[in-house]
């Protein structure tokens, strides 16, 4: 018979009689198969653990047979899925530790709280590796600008994202931002951190010795965050804003203290595991410390530190009060242990001991209120195969003539009212707010293809970058995610660096809907392939679903946030013209492409027809040759073309390096589809006049098609086509419609 639980909250006759496992987003055949493993009903505070262990959040339960798609090995790749962050050696014994994770319904109800614990729920996952994070990046989606709860929410999750980061000391040193009516009321906002560690430093999650003593470290508990995951695992509704307690609260400073001691452990060498709270807060961080170890655990819920009164068993489980962390250490080095955190001033207190019999037992007023087996609350939740169905847009969209508008002759006009579109301008007003050259290792600033920082004590560099095209992946989800992951590997190689891995947030609406589900396996195949064809093998990330407004889903943004190795610091790259009399090359080849493009949607209102076709094999000859280019000492500056066109990377390297250029173009193409097509695998080198001749001569072995198309000079970017002038503006005219595009304050 069934040990007799107490319950101060309902009883398990309770749950089951009105159904309250329902209100936790638990299915019906859910809760029959948790009463099934549990050999009984669970009570109030045990459906709650097994609500968020089996959220989507958490489970992945609709999701992870897409997951599975994904490479998630090779010879550089120390630590894949399943920890706090993945692992990627960079040589000399160090690693390169990254991860992206979502806060959107949060950030959507309570945009500087929702965005500010994202960004500290990001820096906790690498920091519990046992890795010094050194950067932080960021992928955001609001709906249009023009409209004041937009303007609000871009202005507030902007600045969450600064005040958490600026206060820890962390740069935050690139990113995205994108602004389409599909994100109206559904924000996206993605975080990401990158740290750096020693080989023997690496750290796992696990609950690791029958008897082991287990720490809790950072402020007391309180009533914040509760079932957050099972709320990021729902659709955002009206309702949704009555639901702010399940967005956290964040207190950066206590972080950089919890930080510091906590790698101050690691580096004691005592720590047998360690795990941050994160989504599901005291609850995910037990149960998976137990699972990874074969073992099971014992909780002593009235010692976990409280900053409530009254608090029950059910609230102290799923908090995610944020700032928090679970270790296990031998007896033995408990006294070392504690006297670090006394030092930091951090709160310390042991809260449950390692056993042997794979449950998760909770023990409250002397009392045994939970008592779940670990296997099922972390390995056992069901696993949904969901129906898929084409949508009847994408069979449609197949049919739209993307080349029928009428040819525009004002190429300049047109060229400034795309770099004047938000998703294209300047995104100072963003970066400024940020501190990112905190530490002194940022060596290239937000604003270039990828940002770069330095490794201490080397001549290495590490590039960063986060890149998705929602547009091209709602209009061809496969090929959408193949051009995410090559746009993000173009962005790496062209600040001359090699691409390591990827980590990715997959942002969809509801897996429910069978289109939705046809996204997101599309997408997935898509970014699969691009993997395994650039070697770039997913070592995390995160699934963020139900991403749903009043007209429906959101654009299906699965964002690839890239990491890339610089072998030495004289490889550094960034995308401005350096010097006049350079000579400015396009590499790849220009087709007429304008479905998705931002000439299409700034021009001519719309988003139709296919995106740019890519060849995967065409995109790596590309890459592999502008690399090795760049490791030759031939190149000045590097810019992909994507957003825009032609004519949109031309004005962004003419702005960056504050500097002219004289280009001739010679086409069969209508000239403003020249200039603002979207063709993928291009880029523009600049090399100086003596370097030509080699760099031809190694373009030509790589077989990248190429050609010498102006040079660098003046104070004016001058465009002719076929001998004939389409665009002449001063620089300083293209650079004040681009900067002056976002106002400096929203409001």
């Amino acid at each position: 018979m069934a040990q007799q639980l107490s319950a101060k909250e309902p009883t398990a006759e309770q749950v089951a009689e009105y159904r309250l496992y329902e209100q936790m987003g638990v299915s019906d055949s859910e809760y029959d198969l948790i009463c099934s493993f549990m050999g009984r009903k669970p009570n109030y505070t045990e459906i709650g653990v097994f609500s968020v262990m089996w959220s989507e959040h958490c489970a992945y339960k609709n999701s992870k047979p897409l997951l599975r798609k994904f490479p998630t090995s090779g010879p550089r790749v120390l630590m894949g899925p399943g920890e706090g962050a993945g692992i990627v050696d960079i040589g000399d014994n160090q690693a390169v530790v990254f991860k992206i994770e979502s806060h959107n319904h949060p950030s959507a109800v309570e945009p500087y709280q929702g965005a500010a614990t994202g960004v500290g729920g990001i820096i906790r996952d690498i920091f519990s590796m046992g890795a010094r994070p050194v950067a932080l990046l960021n992928s955001l989606r609001f709906g249009k600008l023009e409209s004041d709860r937009v303007k609000y929410l871009f202005e507030h999750v902007v600045s969450g994202i600064a005040g958490y980061g600026n206060c820890i000391g962390i740069p935050t040193v690139g990113g995205e931002v994108v602004f389409d009516e599909s994100y109206e009321g559904n924000p996206l906002v993605n975080a990401m951190c990158v740290g750096i560690i020693d080989h023997d430093k690496i750290q796992r999650g696990v609950a690791k010795g029958v008897g082991n003593p287990v720490y809790y470290v950072g402020p007391p508990t309180g009533r914040d965050g509760i079932h957050g995951a099972t709320f990021a695992s729902v659709e955002l509704t009206e309702e949704s804003e009555s639901k702010r307690t399940a967005v956290q609260v964040g207190d950066p400073f206590m972080e950089k203290l919890v930080m510091e001691s906590c790698l101050e452990l690691i580096n004691s060498g005592i720590v047998l595991g360690i795990q941050d709270m994160g989504a599901a807060g005291l609850t995910c961080s037990s149960a998976e410390m137990a699972s990874k170890a074969g073992n099971g655990l014992e909780l002593y819920l009235d010692q976990v530190p409280q900053r409530e009164e009254g608090m029950t068993p059910y609230e102290m489980m799923l908090s995610e009060s944020q700032e928090r962390m679970l270790f296990v250490v031998e007896p033995k080095d408990e006294a070392q242990a504690l006297e670090i955190f006394e030092r930091w001033g951090v709160i310390c207190a042991k809260v449950g001991k390692v056993t042997d019999d794979g449950r998760l037992k909770l023990i409250h007023h002397g009392e045994v209120v939970g008592d779940m087996p670990v296997k099922a609350l972390v390995d056992e939740c069901p696993v949904y195969n969901k129906p898929s169905a084409v949508p009847a847009y994408y069979e449609a969209q197949a049919e739209v003539d993307t080349l029928r508008y009428e040819e525009v002759k004002d190429l300049g006009g047109a060229l400034k009212q795309i770099l004047s579109s938000p998703s294209l301008a300047s995104k100072a007003w963003v970066y400024n707010q940020y501190d990112y050259m905190v530490r002194t290792s940022t060596a290239v600033r937000p604003g270039s293809d990828a940002a770069v920082v330095t490794v201490d004590g080397t001549r290495k560099g590490l590039a960063m970058t986060t890149d998705c095209n929602g547009r091209y992946v709602y209009l061809d989800p496969e090929l959408g995610g193949k051009i995410a992951v090559s746009e993000a590997a173009r962005n790496i190689v062209c600040s001359g660096a090699e691409p390591l891995a990827i980590t990715d947030n997959l942002n969809f609406g509801s897996p429910e809907k069978p289109e939705i589900f046809w996204q997101m396996e599309r997408a997935v195949d898509g970014m699969a392939e691009a993997c395994h064809l650039l070697n770039t093998p997913v070592i995390g990330g995160n699934v963020s679903l139900y991403n749903e407004n009043a007209k429906g889903a959101i654009y299906p943004t699965p964002v690839v946030g890239m990491v890339g190795l610089i072998h030495d610091t004289d490889h550094i790259t960034t995308q401005g013209f350096k010097t006049e009399g350079d000579v400015i090359y396009l590499l790849g080849e220009t087709f007429a492409e304008l479905g998705g493009s931002e000439f299409q949607a700034a021009l001519h209102g719309v988003s139709e027809g296919r995106p740019p076709k890519l060849k995967l094999d065409v995109e790596k000859k590309l890459l592999d040759g502008v690399l090795t280019s760049i490791q030759s000492g031939f190149v000045k500056s590097a810019h992909d073309v994507s957003e825009g066109g032609l004519a949109a990377a031309l004005a962004e390297s003419c702005i960056s390096g504050g500097i002219g250029a004289e280009i001739n173009l010679s086409t069969e193409l209508r000239n403003d589809i020249a200039l603002f097509s979207e063709s993928q695998s291009r880029i523009i080198l600049s090399v100086s006049p003596g370097k030509q001749s080699n760099l031809e001569q190694l373009l030509k072995e790589s077989n990248v098609p190429f050609a010498a198309i102006g040079c660098v000079g003046g104070d004016q970017l001058s465009i002719n086509i076929n001998g004939t002038s389409a665009v002449k503006e001063p620089v300083e005219a293209l650079k004040s419609v681009w900067e002056d595009a976002i106002p400096c304050r929203m409001n």
